[in-house]
């Protein structure tokens, strides 16, 4: 079976960027984002000095993580081992960028799609080679079959100690490295070294890319060194300038790591407001309705019809807001529907969309029940399908965010036990002040609730300021 992949000979690699350019005149890349790019590393100090170059792009994974997350089908696997993508069927979510370990797609700030390398298919097909293989001077990268035994790629894996870029994510990923360090392969072995235009995206592009700037770190303490030791040199004063310059030159002596030079732009945050609102909003819907029928059932609290009315009230209300919010985050809000539409049953995304809306027919026919003045009966009936589709609505945006492999909410295991956590508690804080109405109760459910938004806030940002690349 056809297997697609590529060698990136890191020996012969001069960062030219003639595969960028190439790739960006092939596919019309817009200003700002990349779909093949280089990475600068420079190690050691003047004249003892070295610079590596390496070439980064989708990995083309045999188990590609941005192919489950996809709520559409956007993503998905050619026959021969191609991930692919779709425009026509993308919303815009998102989820694909946070579960690619490489940093390897982007938001189309021209139509609100996510795109990244697709093997140039259509050349492919045409039994042409990718744009950035017939440009490369060096041929510092190959492409073929890696299925085919007699392939020269295939027979490049063979022939040399190959590595490929985090392999402990597990995702198979189909480039394969020749002589590459690992500083150049680990996204934590260096940092950015200032700022550029390469380095720096202020304004950004796609969804939530202003916040890029928050994303560069530190400033070059070493750069900074340098100057002002060399202003002190300029300014030929005192002898102890000398002592001065000379300090200096034992703290850069003793910093000769490896340094991240030249990089693709940052995207900065990709899950912003909306989706740390969207949890907040529907532990509030699940958390009321979950906390007040649990009680119920316990034999704890009576629930009268003003405290039926407040309680699927505020499920209806804010599980309102939150699709609202799910709408608003998709960078093509248009097609929203197409997450019931088109499903891809894998995505977390799906599953949550069709929970939200077992949730929302709960609440909508316990609260015909009350219209039409049925059987009160009905209601406890109604709370065992409410409570599981409560307890879920409120729970799998953890799943969800578990499939995002490249952020590390991923390696959280507790994640799902902590969003029910969070939602019993934030449903008691708003449960508790509507049955009691006391000042004190009423203030300490206020206080939780800001609590929890700071936290889920925090909670969402945080991991995305992490490094992936």
């Amino acid at each position: 079976m056809v297997n697609y992949g590529f060698v990136i000979d890191n020996r012969k690699c001069i960062g030219c960027h003639a595969c960028t350019v190439a790739c960006k005149s092939e596919h019309d890349v817009p200003i700002g984002v990349n779909r093949t790019h280089v990475k600068y590393i420079e190690k050691g100090i003047f004249p003892n000095s070295t610079r590596e170059f390496s070439v980064h792009r989708c990995n083309h994974c045999e188990d590609a993580p941005c192919v489950s997350i996809c709520p559409t089908t956007a993503l998905f696997y050619r026959a021969d081992g191609i991930v692919d993508f779709d425009d026509d069927r993308c919303i815009g979510c998102k989820s694909c960028m946070q579960a690619c370990p490489y940093d390897a797609l982007y938001i189309d700030p021209d139509n609100g799609t996510a795109a990244k390398c697709n093997y140039c298919a259509h050349r492919i097909e045409h039994s042409y080679e990718p744009a950035c293989v017939i440009v490369c001077p060096t041929e510092s990268i190959i492409s073929g079959d890696l299925g085919d035994p007699g392939s020269r790629i295939s027979q490049l894996v063979a022939s040399n100690e190959t590595t490929v870029r985090k392999p402990e994510q597990g995702t198979k990923p189909s480039i394969h490295y020749i002589e590459a360090s690992e500083e150049m392969l680990d996204p934590a072995a260096t940092e950015v070294t200032g700022y550029g235009m390469w380095t720096d995206q202020a304004a950004g592009v796609g969804h939530f890319a202003k916040y890029a700037q928050e994303r560069l770190g530190a400033a070059d303490s070493s750069s900074m060194i340098v100057q002002l030791a060399l202003e002190k040199k300029a300014s030929q004063s005192a002898p102890r300038d000398a002592a001065i310059i000379h300090d200096v030159m034992e703290r850069l002596a003793e910093d000769s790591g490896a340094k991240r030079s030249y990089d693709q732009p940052t995207k900065g945050v990709l899950w912003g407001w909306e989706v740390s609102t969207y949890i907040w909003t529907k532990a509030i819907a699940a958390g009321t309705y979950l906390v007040a029928t649990l009680l119920m059932l316990a034999g704890e609290v009576e629930m009268t019809d003003q405290l039926w009315w407040a309680t699927l009230g505020i499920g209806i209300g804010f599980l309102a807001i939150t699709g609202l919010m799910l709408i608003i985050d998709l960078d093509r809000p248009d097609r929203f529907l197409y997450v019931l539409l088109r499903p891809n049953w894998d995505s977390w995304l799906v599953r949550g969309a069709y929970i939200l809306s077992g949730y929302g027919a709960a609440l909508a026919a316990s609260a015909a029940v009350l219209l039409l003045d049925l059987d009160r009966d009905l209601l406890t009936y109604l709370a065992y399908a409410g409570i599981p589709l409560a307890a879920l609505t409120g729970v799998y945006t953890a799943w969800l965010f578990q499939q995002a492999k490249g952020r590390s909410w991923s390696e959280d295991g507790l994640l799902p036990l902590k969003f029910l956590i969070e939602t019993l508690v934030i449903g008691a804080a708003v449960f508790l002040p509507v049955m009691e109405r006391e000042p004190l109760v009423i203030a300490v459910g206020v206080s939780l609730l800001a609590a929890a938004w700071v936290h889920d806030k925090q909670a969402v940002r945080k991991p995305q300021m992490e490094p992936l690349l």
